[in-house]
């Protein structure tokens, strides 16, 4: 019996979320990985491959750096930039593959992550420019930064976040850890129609479930607002009852920075 030669790579990858339903391809949706998908259709037709995601954004989530991992039949790609360069004149102008890599066979792209780094973009106040929207998430009136700092650092550790991951089952892990956590004025990322002041919060940890930091956004949120407390939250992630906190933070405001992987290359 012949067997097929299989070749593996690395796509790391960059993308705005705002129009996106999420990574993950569903029927009747425009996701991210569907349009990577009819690219690598286009650019190596009659090639067989599989297409791994390192996991799932939502909807309107954007990245930096998304890691995917390519397992194409046959014989290998013969330059890696030629390749870049050609699916990147073909992806959409808010879609860009940044970097191919080969990896050993050996490697998967879920197991072998490592660390996730998020930022979470926001503002409040006056209500921003419309241009804002794919960046940043909008909360109106007054927050207390200095008291969502403080109360930032309470996440970090290993936790039970079952009040922090959106309709978990009966196999959801929900004891997580978070290494960092912590909210600055953003000086990062910036454009003419921004506010005069945009915060973000930064976390990171090994893996994220549904919602997550979209839901850690939120209560700190609340706490700016005085409506909720960080003795609550502290309360929260120790026995993992619920916060009350009815309302999720908005899906743009959130942007995958960086996915750390094991040792992948060959």
């Amino acid at each position: 019996m012949i067997q097929i030669q299989k070749q593996y790579y690395i796509l790391r990858l960059s993308f705005l979320g705002f129009r996106f339903q999420g990574w993950q391809q569903q029927p009747g949706t425009k996701s991210v990985e569907g349009m990577v998908l009819k690219t690598l259709n286009f650019v190596l037709p009659g090639r067989s491959f599989k297409l791994l995601g390192a996991g799932r954004t939502d909807a309107r989530v954007s990245a930096l750096d998304f890691v995917s991992q390519l397992i194409l039949k046959g014989s290998p790609l013969k330059d890696l930039d030629v390749f870049r360069d050609e699916i990147n004149k073909n992806l959409p102008a808010d879609l860009k593959l940044m970097s191919v890599s080969s990896v050993s066979k050996d490697f998967n792209a879920i197991r072998d992550s490592i660390s996730k780094t998020y930022r979470y973009y926001f503002s409040f106040g006056p209500k921003p420019h419309p241009f804002c929207a794919p960046f940043l998430g909008y909360f109106p009136g007054i927050l207390d930064i200095k008291r969502m700092k403080k109360a930032a650092g309470v996440f970090v550790g290993t936790h039970n976040f079952q009040s922090f991951i959106a309709q978990p089952g009966p196999t959801s892990q929900v004891i997580r850890t978070i290494t960092r956590c912590e909210l600055s004025l953003n000086e990062i990322l910036s454009a003419s129609f921004f506010p005069e002041k945009t915060y973000y919060l930064e976390v990171s940890g090994p893996g994220f479930g549904r919602n997550q930091v979209r839901l850690m956004v939120a209560a700190l949120v609340a706490i700016g607002r005085d409506e909720f407390h960080e003795e609550s939250l502290k309360k929260a992630l120790l026995s993992g009852e619920s916060t009350g906190i009815k309302h999720i933070a908005p899906a743009s405001g959130l942007h995958l920075i960086e996915i750390q992987m094991g040792s992948p290359f060959k």
